[in-house]
């Protein structure tokens, strides 16, 4: 994916989101993934809300890098196709949540009117909000962090009724 984005590129930006990238990726999956042993024990939300405080902190680590990454259509098209090439796309973050939120489905600690994709694609979006707010204008522009984090476990409300 680097050396696609590397192409032609405008300046540094590219190569600084890529470190990023390159950097704080997998430690991010890694912890999406590491869910899965969490399955069956402990309280589900729980069990989510360090998933919600990383999720916070992987974005706003990443954003600002990004968004001087994309000033050029030419960038974000390779961008897109290394993505689609590497399999790295959204789906990458939201998989093993909803593989998670699936499996404690099944074990009835997750209600059945739970959608689990939608949920995942839901806690991931509440992060990115929260970092993007952030970054924007400021940890003071609304609740902090830790806030945030179990705010946004709470409101997917996937107890069973």
């Amino acid at each position: 994916m680097a050396v696609s984005l590397r192409q032609d590129r405008s300046g540094g930006s590219v190569d600084h989101f890529l470190a990023l990238l390159q950097d704080r990726l997998p430690f991010w999956l890694s912890i999406l993934h590491d869910l899965s042993h969490r399955t069956g024990k402990g309280n589900v939300s729980d069990n989510l809300l360090p998933i919600a405080r990383a999720g916070i902190d992987y974005y706003l680590q990443v954003q600002g890098a990004a968004l001087p990454a994309f000033t050029s259509p030419s960038v974000t098209v390779r961008f897109r196709q290394a993505v689609r090439d590497t399999g790295l796309g959204p789906c990458a973050e939201t998989a093993p949540l909803a593989a998670y939120l699936a499996a404690e489905q099944r074990l009835g600690r997750v209600g059945a009117e739970v959608d689990p994709e939608a949920s995942a694609r839901l806690l991931i979006a509440g992060c990115f909000h929260r970092a993007y707010i952030e970054m924007f204008m400021g940890a003071e522009a609304g609740p902090a962090r830790e806030v945030s984090a179990r705010e946004i476990i709470r409101e997917l409300r996937l107890e069973p009724a």
